[in-house]
C-alpha cells in the first residue's frame, strides 16, 4: 500500500518536470545507448516521504519487468537494457510514467574518436580533426534526442563549447596539467634566455659528439625521470631539443625518444605516479574473484610478462646504437642529417647572458624532479602505513607514492622550479625583473598550442565516455570464442584498441581491469587442462597485458595526451610525430604479442627467456628493415 503513495517525475536531458504532488524524480542516463545496460536513477524529493521509504524494499516496474530497489540516502538505481526505440514505461502502483526513448545504436559510439583519428592522419591538421570528432558525437546525441538534422547540427555545434570543452577545462586534473604545462613552458623559456639551456647543450655536446650519443643521452634522461610521464615528456623534450638540433637529430626522432620512454618506464617502475592507480585497479579485480593475494604481489609477478614496456625501452637502444631507421622515420632522419643546419633555431634576438651557465638550467630541472618526489611523499605519507611489518620498504614506498596527489606534487614542483630559475636570473643580474617576467609570459604563450590540442583531445575522450565507446569495443571483443591460452593476447589487443580509440591509458586500465580479470580467472579455472599454478601464470600475463596494451594504444593514438605533450615539447608537428612513431610502436607490439605474450601463456619457457628471444627478433628486424645513417655531423663554417 505504501507504493500507492508514490508519484514519478518526468525527466529529460535538459529539464526535469514534476507531476502534481510527486515525491520522486526519474533521471535517465546522460546518453541512452541501445543494447547496453544502463542505470535509471530514482530520487525521493519529498521530505515527508524520505523517512518513510528509507531502507525499504520497493517494487518498480520498467516496461513490464519488476525490479526490487532499496533507497539509500533517498536514492536508488534500476539497471535496464534499452533494446530498441520504445516507449519507456515505469509503474509504481496506480501511477504510471512514460516517455518515448530513441537509444543510439551502440556501434555508433566509435564514430567520434574514429572521425578524429582518421581526419588527423589524412589531413595532418589536428585542430580541425579533433573539433570534427567532438561535433560528430554531439550531433549524434542531439539527433537521437528527437531533433531534426539541422537543429541537431546546430545544437551539437553549440554543445561542443558549452558542454564538452568547458567540462574538460573544469576538471581539476586537466586544469592541473594545463597550469603545470604553462609553468614549465615559462621556466624553459626563461632558462633558454638566461644562458642555462645553452650551458646544458655545451656540456652535453662534450659528451654527445654525434647523433648516436645525443639520442642515447635523451633515452637516459627519459629513464631517469621515471616517476611521472607528464613531467618526463615536458622536461626531456624541452631540455634536449637544442642539443638534438645541434646533433642533426630530427624533431620526429626526438619526440619518439621522449614519448617512448615516458609511459613505459612510469608504468613498470615501483615508485611512480602510476603505481597507485595500477594497484587500485588490480585490487578491485582480485577482490571480485576472491583471490587471496595482495595487489603488490600480483603487480610484481606480472612484471615478467610486461613485454611491450621493457621491449620498447630495449628497442630504442637498438635503434640508437645501430644507427638504422626504417619507415617514415628514415626519411625524417635522413632529411635532418642532410640539411641539419636548417633545423637549428636561429638566434635573431639579443641574448641577455655573457657566459652560458649550465647551473641555471640544471638546478630548476632538479627542483622539478626532487620536488615532485617530495610532494608525492608528503601528500601520500601515512605513519601507520610506514609502521606496517607485513610490507618491505619498497612496498611501503610504492604504497605511499601511489596514494600521493600527483597533480598537487607537479604543481608545487613546477612553481618552485620557475621561482628558482627567476631567482638565479635576478641574482646573477642577467636581466631585470620586468624582462624576466616578459620571457616567462612568452613561455606561457608558447604552450598555448599544446593546451588547445589537449583540451580538444580531452573533449573527444569525454564524448567517447558518454557514448560508451570503450564498452562497445570491450563487449564486442568479449563475444569472440577463444582458447583460455589466448586470453592474454586477446587482452593485449583489446587494451590497445580501447586506448587508441579513447586516447587514455589510465582510462583503459580503469575499464578493462574490473572486466577482464574476473573473466580470465573464471575461464582458466573452468578449463580441465589448466591447473592452479598455470592459471596464475595466465592471470599475471593478463594483468600485464592490460597495462602493456594500454601503453601501445596510447603511443599510436593522435588523441593521446602524452603523445601530444611529447610532440609539443620536442617542437615536432603532432601528426608527423604520430606518423613516424606508429611503425616502430606497432613493430614492438607485434613482436611482444607473437614472441612474448602468446608463448608465455602456454608456459613452455620462462617469460624472461621469451623477453630475450623477442629482443633478438627486434634486433634482426632492425638489421633487415633499417638503413644506416651517418652519426657524425660537421658544423658549417
Amino acid at each position: 500500500m505504501l507504493i500507492l503513495l508514490w508519484c514519478l517525475v518526468v525527466f529529460s536531458a535538459q529539464a526535469q518536470q514534476r507531476l502534481g504532488s510527486s515525491c520522486l524524480k526519474v533521471e535517465l542516463p546522460v546518453v541512452v545507448m541501445r543494447q547496453l545496460e544502463q542505470q535509471i536513477s530514482l530520487q525521493i524529493v519529498s521530505d515527508s516521504a524520505f523517512g518513510r521509504f528509507e531502507h525499504q524494499m520497493v517494487t518498480i516496474v520498467v516496461n513490464g519487468k519488476p525490479s526490487e530497489v532499496v533507497f539509500e540516502r533517498n536514492k536508488a538505481l534500476i539497471a535496464y537494457d534499452f533494446p530498441r526505440d520504445e516507449t519507456l514505461r515505469i509503474e509504481a502502483g496506480e501511477f504510471v510514467w512514460q516517455k518515448d526513448v530513441t537509444p543510439i545504436p551502440l556501434w555508433m559510439s566509435v564514430l567520434p574518436p574514429l572521425v578524429a583519428i582518421l581526419l588527423a592522419l589524412l589531413l595532418r591538421e589536428v585542430f580541425f580533426a579533433l573539433f570534427t570528432g567532438i561535433l560528430s558525437g554531439t550531433f549524434l546525441m542531439a539527433f537521437y534526442q528527437g531533433n531534426g538534422f539541422f537543429p541537431a547540427l546546430g545544437k551539437g555545434f553549440l554543445s561542443v563549447m558549452d558542454t564538452y570543452i568547458m567540462a574538460s577545462l573544469l576538471d581539476r586534473g586537466h586544469m592541473s596539467i594545463i597550469v603545470f604545462s604553462m609553468v614549465i613552458g615559462g621556466m624553459v623559456h626563461l632558462i633558454s634566455k638566461n644562458g642555462g639551456m645553452q650551458g646544458v647543450v655545451n656540456r652535453l655536446s662534450g659528451l654527445a659528439r654525434n647523433a648516436r650519443m645525443g639520442q642515447f643521452t635523451t633515452w637516459l634522461l627519459g629513464v631517469v625521470i621515471f616517476f611521472d610521464d607528464y613531467a618526463n615528456t615536458l622536461v626531456v623534450g624541452n631540455t634536449m631539443r637544442p642539443m638534438a638540433d645541434r646533433m642533426g637529430i630530427s624533431r620526429a626522432k626526438l619526440a619518439y625518444l621522449v614519448d617512448s620512454t615516458a609511459a613505459p618506464v612510469a608504468a613498470i617502475a615501483f615508485v611512480t605516479t602510476w603505481i597507485g592507480a595500477e594497484l587500485s585497479y588490480i585490487q578491485a579485480g582480485i577482490d571480485a574473484i576472491g583471490l587471496q593475494m595482495s595487489a603488490y604481489s600480483v603487480f610484481f609477478n606480472s612484471l615478467a610478462y610486461s613485454f611491450y614496456p621493457f621491449l620498447t625501452l630495449a628497442f630504442l637502444l637498438m635503434i640508437v646504437f645501430s644507427g638504422r631507421e626504417y619507415g617514415p622515420m628514415l626519411a625524417s632522419e635522413r632529411a635532418a642529417r642532410l640539411s641539419w643546419h636548417n633545423n637549428i633555431e636561429p638566434i635573431t634576438e639579443q641574448m641577455h647572458y655573457k657566459k652560458p651557465r649550465a647551473i641555471n638550467a640544471v638546478l630548476p630541472v632538479a627542483v622539478i624532479i626532487f620536488g615532485t618526489l617530495a610532494g608525492l611523499l608528503h601528500t601520500g605519507w601515512s605513519a601507520e602505513e610506514w609502521a606496517r611489518t607485513d610490507l618491505n620498504t619498497m612496498e611501503k614506498l610504492s604504497d605511499i607514492f601511489g596514494r600521493g596527489d600527483s597533480y598537487t606534487a607537479l604543481l608545487w614542483s613546477s612553481i618552485s622550479s620557475l621561482f628558482t630559475a627567476l631567482l638565479l636570473t635576478l641574482v646573477q643580474r642577467i636581466m631585470n625583473l620586468r624582462t624576466a617576467v616578459e620571457h616567462i609570459v612568452d613561455g606561457f604563450r608558447i604552450m598555448l598550442t599544446a593546451i588547445l590540442i589537449l583540451t580538444l583531445a580531452w573533449s573527444v575522450a569525454l564524448v567517447a565516455e558518454h557514448l560508451h565507446t570503450a564498452d562497445f569495443i570491450a563487449h564486442t571483443l568479449m563475444r569472440i570464442s577463444f582458447s583460455p591460452y589466448l586470453i592474454p593476447a586477446f587482452t593485449f589487443v583489446m587494451a590497445a584498441l580501447v586506448a587508441f580509440s579513447t586516447g587514455t591509458s589510465w582510462g583503459t586500465m580503469a575499464i578493462l581491469y574490473p572486466l577482464i580479470l574476473p573473466a580470465s580467472w573464471m575461464l582458466t579455472e573452468a578449463h580441465p587442462e589448466i591447473d592452479t599454478a598455470h592459471g596464475l601464470t595466465i592471470f599475471y600475463s593478463v594483468v600485464s597485458a592490460v597495462l602493456a596494451g594500454s601503453i601501445l594504444g596510447d603511443h599510436v593514438s593522435p588523441i593521446s595526451d602524452t603523445t601530444i605533450l611529447s610532440s609539443i615539447s620536442s617542437g615536432c608537428n603532432h601528426i608527423e610525430h604520430v606518423r613516424t612513431q606508429m611503425p616502430y610502436a606497432l613493430t614492438v607490439g607485434m613482436v611482444s604479442l607473437l614472441v612474448g605474450t602468446i608463448p608465455a601463456a602456454y608456459g613452455f619457457v620462462s617469460p624472461w627467456w621469451l623477453m630475450l628471444a623477442a629482443g633478438v627478433v627486434l634486433f634482426l628486424l632492425i638489421r633487415l628493415l633499417g638503413k644506416k645513417l651517418p652519426q657524425t655531423i660537421q658544423e658549417p663554417s
